[in-house]
């Protein structure tokens, strides 16, 4: 078994660096191609090789030392990791049973920062502007949690809390999140869609980051309010079931592809207020219409993604500064668009999964120089009583992995001035 495992990994580790798609898809595609793997054996050897993403530096250091394939040597290291060292030396040989004792047996506290955190050197070097950044991404070079969501307008997150504590699902330990009035966190990776559940629509996955993103918004019932990046409608469930299926809450995206994914999301919650669109990047006569008319407008813009290395520890080597630059000017664009749709009195809140300042801060400094008719609003009054035990330091919403136990998320809450300046 180890022996087969060890091969297996290494022919999905082949596949996921070559970098040609994210590795989420990369591994499933994979996987297709071998139809009679069990759900055990797709979860360990997802769990391998996303370990060896997170510490692709590291490892790759270390393997220089061995012999053979450094592809085989990779997921040496990583199925140790998934499996125990002591399972997988069935499927060795005695020089490579040698080889890990001996690297597993190596004090990391000795290598330089950027090899032992697996930093590529670019974002390393980004890294020293922000405070604490090395406790940052050892935090995010850990494995996530899940998290999930009550549907506010069908159920109680108490009642569903103790469904699960009380039935089959006790084994993955669900507790109440610590910020999220509506967030349910466990353990292990369950087929969380077959359960009854979230089959009656009464729960969702979502991060608890993202959870507090929605919040900042506050919908209210009868409101117009769009989800201008809406994807596949993760936030806009939440926000629809906060306005009680009332008013009208527009999702906005420009792939239709995501917005369909989203749609049965959408009946299965009991949302009959949503009205997917799929808009033009730019111009769109549909966005023209509604300038000055919503009451609160959400923009998850585009970004980097590096908040979600837990959960997406490829994109620490796919991405790149040039990258980063298409983001930027990509955001402030959206923010513009966005911004107009906003009526006097209403509410913009600008959010990103990114821990970079020229995608949070920055960005929202930009577009305020621009827009005097815009203030800021401070995140912590408005979520003091939703979010009683979230402490933050300043007026957004910036939430870090290693404070938070979230993914790193941005959010800044904007109010439109009654008066134009």
């Amino acid at each position: 078994m180890a022996k087969r495992r060890l091969e297996q990994v290494s022919s999905a580790l082949g596949e996921v660096l070559q970098w040609k798609h994210p590795a989420d898809l990369a591994l499933t595609r994979w996987a297709r191609t071998r139809p009679k793997m069990g759900s055990r054996d797709r979860a360990e050897i997802r769990e391998a090789v996303f370990d060896v993403l997170r510490h692709l530096r590291q490892y790759r250091n270390w393997a220089e030392s061995g012999v053979g394939p450094s592809t085989r040597r990779l997921a040496i290291l990583g199925l140790s990791t998934a499996i125990g060292q002591e399972s997988l030396s069935l499927g060795l040989t005695e020089e490579e049973r040698q080889w890990l004792g001996h690297i597993r047996a190596l004090n990391v506290d000795g290598l330089p920062v950027g090899v032992r955190l697996s930093l590529p050197e670019w974002l390393e070097e980004r890294l020293k502007e922000i405070p604490d950044s090395y406790k940052l991404m050892a935090a995010m070079n850990e494995q996530a949690l899940l998290d999930l969501r009550v549907n506010p307008m069908k159920a109680e997150r108490d009642t569903v809390l103790r469904q699960l504590q009380n039935g089959p699902m006790a084994r993955f330990k669900p507790v109440a999140m610590p910020f999220s009035p509506w967030g349910i966190r466990i353990e292990g990776r369950p087929s969380v869609a077959v359960w009854p559940q979230y089959e009656k629509g009464e729960l969702e996955i979502q991060e608890e980051g993202s959870q507090l993103l929605t919040a900042l918004l506050e919908p209210r019932r009868g409101e117009m309010v769009i989800d201008y990046c809406a994807g596949a409608g993760g936030k806009s469930l939440l926000l629809g079931a906060l306005m009680r299926s009332t008013g009208r809450l527009y999702a906005f995206d420009v792939s239709a592809t995501r917005l369909n994914k989203a749609k049965p999301r959408f009946a299965r919650a009991g949302l009959s207020n949503v009205v997917p669109v799929v808009i033009q990047e730019a111009g769109d006569q549909r966005v023209r219409r509604l300038h000055g008319k919503a009451q609160r407008v959400l923009v998850d813009a585009p970004c980097s993604g590096l908040g979600t290395l837990r959960r997406n520890p490829d994109l620490k080597w796919r991405q790149h500064p040039q990258a980063l630059e298409q983001y930027t000017q990509m955001q402030a664009d959206i923010l513009e668009q966005a911004a107009a749709c906003v009526a006097p009195g209403g509410r913009l809140v600008y959010a990103t999964c990114s821990f970079l300042p020229e995608e949070n801060e920055q960005q929202v400094q930009a577009f305020l120089d621009k827009h005097p008719e815009f203030k800021l609003l401070d995140a912590r009054e408005i979520l003091k009583d939703k979010c009683p035990a979230l402490a933050l330091e300043g007026p957004y919403l910036n939430l870090r992995t290693d404070r938070h136990q979230t993914d790193c998320f941005f959010g800044a809450a904007l109010e439109r001035i009654t008066e134009s300046a």
